[in-house]
């Protein structure tokens, strides 16, 4: 009798500032081994638009970075990169990843720095035209892991655009200048754009204004104060309304479809509203997954698997709107497939993924620590709790076995 070999997907995302979405993928794996060694493991590193999704995307359609210097989210210079797919030998036009965390991610932000009125998506522009220098005509902007709340006014500029206050002056870096913006000038915006298709790939949940404003759900992670919270929100207001007077009307979509609503339209309170700023220079705003998943098969790999196992950084509230475990989850339940989801830290909320098709969810760390001692053991304590997962399931399958009333 052939015995049957355990088909473990194992499909994660990257943790934030410590390991991306292929080494968390490994650890586990890793883990998964020392109890299974023979197990038949489908490792799928996702990546949701935010850290590693320009590597990613490279190392999976044969593209390459580009290593470049761009203005970082706190006005100095970072290295920085985007990768280039296709070109050459391979049909349709150059298409460019352009990965706004590389940039403008929170990771960029030193911890004495993380003041989202003053941090700034320029760096995102300059990507962008780094990108239509290379030759470029189809360009995806990543949105995710962001460090900025400036509704992507910086990138704005940086592409050329003009937006000043009532003196006629630019207005300063930031979400806390916006309330004082007046008039965006878009005359001198790279004509190139014109010629270029812009595909941002974001998480449609984030809205720009509003209860469930950008400013409201993610400032305070980004370091507002609930004062500066209220003052974002309120730049966030303004530059919607001037960006749908001034910049809007001048690329209205070629198919004739309405112009999105810039203060509530799904995806553009992506980034700190970087994706509102770039629907407003004819950006398209697509759900990430749709964009981001294309190629992997994924329904297919997750429905040959006995098991699923998936991870993030921290579990909480925010997990079932659109984070990839719950993603990875919605999809293996309607194959039938259970899910196990390991993270970083168990918050508020967390219980809500059993909704959307979780079947157990568990921490990593072993013991109270330091959160720099939890990063920089993370790999280590993912491969633990990935074995200690499997040695509970093993002991739970010999259970049944000796239950007489079991199925």
């Amino acid at each position: 009798m052939t015995r049957h070999t355990h088909r473990i997907a194992i499909a994660p995302s990257g943790f934030k500032e410590s390991l991306s979405a292929a080494r968390v993928a490994e650890a586990i794996a890793t883990g998964v081994r020392r109890v299974i060694p023979d197990a038949d493991l489908d490792l799928i590193p996702l990546v949701d638009g935010g850290e590693g999704t320009a590597e990613a995307l490279a190392l999976a359609g044969g593209g390459r970075l580009v290593p470049c210097t761009a203005t970082g989210p706190v006005g100095i210079p970072v290295a920085s990169h985007f990768a280039l797919l296709g070109g050459g030998t391979t049909p349709g036009p150059l298409t460019a990843v352009v990965e706004m965390a590389a940039v403008a991610g929170l990771a960029l932000v030193p911890p004495d720095r993380r003041h989202p009125g003053a941090t700034t998506t320029y760096g995102v522009g300059e990507l962008i035209r780094a990108a239509l220098d290379a030759g470029a005509r189809r360009i995806l902007v990543g949105c995710g892991d962001s460090g900025t709340s400036d509704g992507g006014a910086g990138a704005l500029q940086a592409l050329g655009a003009r937006l000043t206050d009532r003196h006629g002056r630019e207005i300063r870096p930031g979400g806390g200048a916006l309330h004082e913006l007046e008039h965006i000038d878009p005359s001198g915006l790279d004509p190139r754009l014109a010629d270029a298709e812009l595909l941002v790939a974001c998480n449609p949940y984030n809205v720009l204004c509003g209860k469930r404003g950008v400013a409201r759900v993610f400032g305070p992670q980004k370091g507002a104060t609930p004062a500066e919270v209220e003052l974002l929100s309120a730049g966030l207001e303004r530059l919607a309304a001037v960006l749908t007077r001034d910049l809007a009307p001048a690329f209205t979509p070629a198919s004739g479809a309405p112009a999105l609503d810039l203060r509530t339209a799904p995806g553009t309170g992506a980034s700190g509203g970087l994706g509102a700023g770039l629907a407003s220079v004819g950006a398209r705003l697509l759900p990430r997954y749709d964009v981001l998943l294309d190629g992997l098969d994924l329904d297919a790999r997750l429905a040959r698997a006995d098991f699923v196992i998936t991870a993030e950084g921290a579990l909480d509230h925010q997990t079932v709107r659109g984070k990839i475990p719950a993603e990875v989850a919605r999809r293996a339940q309607a194959a039938g497939v259970p899910v196990l989801v390991l993270a970083g830290t168990i918050g508020p909320g967390a219980q809500d993924v059993r909704a959307v098709g979780v079947d157990a969810y568990s921490a990593i760390l072993p013991a109270p620590m330091t959160l720099v001692e939890a990063i920089g053991r993370s790999g280590e304590f993912l491969a633990d709790a990935s074995e200690r997962a499997m040695r509970i399931m093993a002991l739970g399958t010999r259970l049944t076995r000796l239950d007489p009333l079991a199925a």
